[in-house]
C-alpha cells in the first residue's frame, strides 16, 4: 500500500494527472481490470481518464516496479560489501530514476577485473589518493615507497595510481552528469559507409547516409532507425561525437589545481579516463536513449496506423464476392454469404497471357446471379486496376445478359478495392488452415479480401499486426514493446466497436476485455453445443468464465435480437437496474424507453446518482439508449482512380489525381494513385500550414486529391503534394 502511494505521487507529478485518479487506476489495474473496462465503466473512480492516459499510468507503474526491484539488488550488494551508510540508504530509497540509481551503484557494482582493480590489489590506492590531493612536490620519490612485489618500478607505480584515478573520476556522478549535459547540448550523430560495402547493391538504399552527420537532438526517428539498420547490416559505421578537447579541458579545470608534476599526472589520468572509460560509456548510454526514443516514435506511428486500419469503415453483413487478382495465375474468385461463410470459389483468367476474357465474363455473371452478390471486393495488388476494369465491364453488361435468369438481382453490386496487405500471411497461417482445411492458400487469401470489406476489424485481428504493412522500421524497434503496444491497440479497437457474441470468431473474442484465448474458445464451444446466446447472463454458464471475467467482458459483447434490448448495447449489466428504474419511473418498458425520445427527454439523470454511479456513467447510459450498440466507425465509400493514368510513365508534374492513403510515417504519407507505385507526400507538402504530426492531417485509407510534383523513373519515386488541394 505504501508503494502505491509513492508510485501515485510520482506518476501524478510526471503525467500531470490528479493523484485521486492515478491511485484508483493503479488499484483497478492491480485488481485485474483491463484498460478498456476501466476507461469505459469506471469513470467515477478515475476522474474520466481515457485509454491513452490509463496506458501511460500502467507503463510508468511497470517501470517504477522494475526500478524498485533493481533497488533491492543494489541495496543487497552494497550491504554485503559492508559499505552501506544511512546517507547512502536514504539516497537509494529516494531515487526513482534509473540513470541516477546506476550512478550511485557504479562504484560498488561488481565488475570484471579492471586495470584500476589490479592496481588496488597491488596496494597503489594510497598513492592514487596522494596524487589526487596534489600536494606532493616529488611524486616519483613518493612512488618509490610502493615499488616491490608486482610493482616493478616507479613508472609502474605511477601508472597504476593513474588507472585508479581514471576509474574513480569516470565513476563520479558529477563528472558523468557533466558529460551527459555536453551530449544533450552538442552531440552529433555521424554515419560513414564501410568502404568494402560502398558499391554493393545492398548498400544503395543507404546512400544518403554514406557521409552524414547532424545534431543528435534534431535527428528524426526514421533517420536514426535507418542508420542503425545500416549499422546492423554491416554497411554503415555510426557514432556519436562531442568536442572531446573541450570536455577533457572542462574536467581538468574542475579537478586539477596548479601546474606541478602531480597536477600533470592527474590531468593525464583524467584524459585517459575520459577516452577509455567515460566517453564510451556515455556514448553507449545516449545511443541507447536515442534508439529508445526513436522506437517510441516508430511504435506510436505504427499503433496509430493500426488503429485507423482496424477502425476502417465496414460494409456490414452483405453477400460479397472477393477477388484476389493476378495475370498469369489468374484471378481467384470466392463468393461469401452475409456472415462471411464460403459458398463457392473458382479461378478465372480474363488477362494475358491466358486471356479467356469472354469465358471469365460469363462465369462472373453467373456467380453474381447464383449467389445474389451485393458487393465485390478486389485486392489492391498485382492486376488490381485491370481486374477492376474487367469487373466494371462485366457488370455493365450483366443485367442484359442475365435478365431472364430467375434469381437475377435488380441492383448492380458496388465495387471496392481492398488492401490485401497480410492476406498471404493469413492464408498460410494455422488459423486459416483451421477455418478452411480443404482449401489452398489462394482461396483463403481471396476469402480474407472479401471479409475485410465486410468487417476489417473482425478479419484483421487474425493477422500478426507486423504483417499488415502499415509500420515504419517495425523489425528494428524493441519487439517486446512493439507487441505490447500493438496488442493493446487491437484490444482497444475491438472493445470500442463491440463484438457480436453469436457470430464472432475465436480470434475476435480473445481480444474482448477479460477473455483471452482459453475463454474465447470455451465461448465458441458453448455456442456450438447450445446454440446462439439469447442473453448476456448465459455467459455465466461458459466453463471457467467466472464473475471477474464476466464483469470485464459483458459490456463489450452484443446480442442482436436479444429479449432484453440492453444486451445489444454498451450498457453494462451492472447498470441494468438503473435503466429499469428509469423505465419504471416513466411508466414504460425499457424497449419503449429506447424507442421513445420524448420519454428519454423527461429523465433527470441527477435523480439516479448514487455513491458508485455518477454523472459520467449516467451520461453514457443515456447516449446508449439513444442508439443502442451503435458502431463508431464511419460509412464506407466507393473510390475511382483517374482512368487516364495507368503507369508511372503516364505521370507528369502538375497533374492532379485522386488517391488513397496507404501508409503514414513521421516524414509524410504514402498515397496510391493507381500506377503500382505509391507516391510520397512529404510532411512539408501535407497542408498549407506547418505540420508536426501527419496523423493530425490524414488518416489511413483516406481518399485524397494530390498534385504530382516530381517523378523519378530511374528510382521509381513519385513526389506528391496536398497543398491547396481539397481533401475528401
Amino acid at each position: 500500500m505504501e508503494q502505491i502511494k509513492i508510485f501515485t505521487r510520482l506518476i501524478s507529478s510526471e503525467l500531470h494527472l490528479s493523484e485521486h485518479g492515478v491511485e484508483n487506476t493503479l488499484k483497478l489495474l492491480e485488481e485485474g481490470c483491463t484498460i478498456p473496462f476501466i476507461s469505459r465503466y469506471r469513470k467515477e473512480r478515475t476522474g474520466g481518464l481515457d485509454e491513452v492516459q490509463i496506458m501511460a499510468i500502467r507503463d510508468r507503474n511497470e517501470r517504477l516496479k522494475e526500478i524498485a526491484k533493481r533497488k533491492e539488488t543494489v541495496i543487497k550488494t552494497i550491504t554485503d560489501l559492508g559499505k552501506m551508510t544511512d546517507e547512502l540508504q536514504k539516497r537509494i530509497d529516494d531515487c526513482w530514476d534509473t540513470t541516477t540509481l546506476e550512478d550511485i551503484y557504479l562504484p560498488y557494482k561488481p565488475k570484471r577485473r579492471t586495470r584500476a582493480q589490479v592496481a588496488r590489489e597491488q596496494g597503489l590506492e594510497p598513492l592514487a589518493n596522494i596524487l589526487m590531493m596534489q600536494r606532493e612536490m616529488n611524486p616519483e620519490r613518493t612512488a618509490q615507497r610502493f615499488v616491490g612485489g608486482d610493482v616493478s618500478d616507479v613508472a609502474a607505480a605511477l601508472k597504476g595510481a593513474q588507472d585508479i584515478i581514471a576509474e574513480q573520476i569516470s565513476e563520479e556522478e558529477g563528472t558523468r552528469n557533466q558529460i551527459r549535459a555536453a551530449f544533450r547540448r552538442e552531440a552529433f550523430i555521424v554515419s560513414k559507409v564501410v568502404k568494402a560495402k560502398k558499391d554493393t547493391d545492398e548498400a544503395a538504399k543507404y546512400s544518403d547516409y554514406f557521409d552524414w552527420e547532424e545534431p543528435l537532438k534534431r535527428c528524426s526517428s526514421h533517420r536514426l532507425l535507418a542508420m542503425r539498420r545500416g549499422e546492423s547490416e554491416g554497411i554503415l559505421r555510426v557514432s556519436l561525437t562531442i568536442d572531446d578537447e573541450e570536455a577533457i579541458s572542462r574536467m581538468q579545470r574542475h579537478y586539477v589545481r596548479g601546474n606541478g608534476t602531480c597536477q600533470r599526472l592527474v590531468a593525464e589520468a583524467i584524459e585517459d579516463g575520459y577516452k577509455r572509460l567515460l566517453y564510451p560509456a556515455i556514448e553507449t548510454e545516449f545511443a541507447n536513449i536515442s534508439k529508445e526514443r526513436a522506437d517510441e516514435e516508430a511504435i506510436k506511428v505504427f499503433t496509430e496506423n493500426l488503429r485507423q486500419l482496424l477502425l476502417g469503415a465496414p460494409l456490414g453483413q452483405k453477400r460479397v464476392m472477393g477477388i484476389d487478382p493476378g495475370f498469369r495465375t489468374g484471378c481467384k474468385v470466392v463468393c461469401l454469404d452475409a456472415q462471411g461463410n464460403l459458398l463457392h470459389h473458382e479461378a478465372i483468367f480474363p488477362h494475358p497471357p491466358v486471356n479467356h476474357r469472354m469465358q471469365a465474363t460469363v462465369h462472373v455473371q453467373q456467380m453474381l446471379n447464383d449467389y445474389h452478390i451485393e458487393a465485390i471486393a478486389i485486392g489492391n495488388g498485382t492486376a488490381s486496376r485491370e481486374t477492376k476494369e474487367f469487373v466494371e465491364e462485366t457488370i455493365s453488361n450483366w443485367p442484359l445478359a442475365v435478365s431472364q435468369m430467375p434469381n437475377a438481382n435488380s441492383q448492380k453490386p458496388k465495387i471496392f478495392v481492398v488492401s490485401e496487405d497480410g492476406a498471404s500471411v493469413y492464408s498460410a497461417s494455422a488459423t486459416a488452415r483451421e477455418e478452411f482445411p480443404d482449401e489452398d492458400v489462394t482461396v483463403r487469401g481471396a476469402v480474407s479480401i472479401g471479409r475485410r470489406l465486410m468487417d476489417p476489424l473482425a478479419e484483421l485481428v487474425k493477422i500478426d499486426p507486423k504483417s499488415i504493412g502499415v509500420g515504419q522500421y517495425q523489425h528494428d524497434v524493441d519487439q517486446t514493446k512493439l507487441k505490447q503496444s500493438l496488442d493493446q491497440t487491437v484490444e482497444n479497437c475491438v472493445n470500442l466497436v463491440g463484438v457480436n457474441l453469436n457470430t464472432a470468431s475465436q480470434h475476435l473474442l480473445m481480444y474482448v476485455s477479460g477473455l483471452g484465448p482459453v475463454l474465447a474458445k470455451n465461448i465458441i464451444d458453448y455456442r456450438k453445443e447450445n446454440g446462439a446466446f439469447t442473453s448476456r447472463s448465459q455467459l455465466r454458464k461458459v466453463p471457467r468464465l467466472g464473475p471477474a471475467a464476466y464483469q470485464q467482458c459483458a459490456g463489450f459483447l452484443r446480442i442482436p435480437q436479444a429479449k432484453n434490448p440492453l444486451d445489444n448495447s454498451a450498457v453494462h449489466p451492472e447498470s441494468y437496474g438503473i435503466v429499469e428504474q428509469m423505465a419504471k419511473d416513466c411508466h414504460c418498458t425499457v424497449d419503449d424507453l429506447i424507442k421513445d425520445k420524448e420519454k428519454r427527454n423527461q429523465i433527470d439523470i441527477k435523480q439516479y446518482v448514487t455513491e458508485t454511479v455518477g454523472i459520467p456513467t449516467l451520461t453514457d447510459i443515456m447516449k446508449e439508449l439513444e442508439k443502442p450498440g451503435r458502431d463508431p466507425r464511419e460509412q464506407i465509400e466507393e473510390f475511382e482512380f483517374d482512368p487516364n493514368v495507368q503507369t508511372i510513365e503516364d505521370l507528369h508534374e502538375g497533374m492532379e489525381l485522386p488517391g488513397i492513403v496507404t501508409n503514414i510515417t513521421n516524414f509524410g504519407a504514402f498515397v496510391d494513385i493507381g500506377v503500382h507505385q505509391d507516391g510520397l507526400v512529404h510532411v512539408s507538402q501535407l497542408a498549407d500550414k506547418y505540420v508536426s504530426d501527419p496523423t493530425q492531417v490524414v488518416k489511413l485509407h483516406q481518399h485524397v486529391r494530390v498534385r504530382v510534383v516530381g517523378v523519378d523513373l530511374r528510382r521509381h519515386r513519385i513526389s506528391l503534394s496536398m497543398k491547396g488541394m481539397n481533401r475528401k
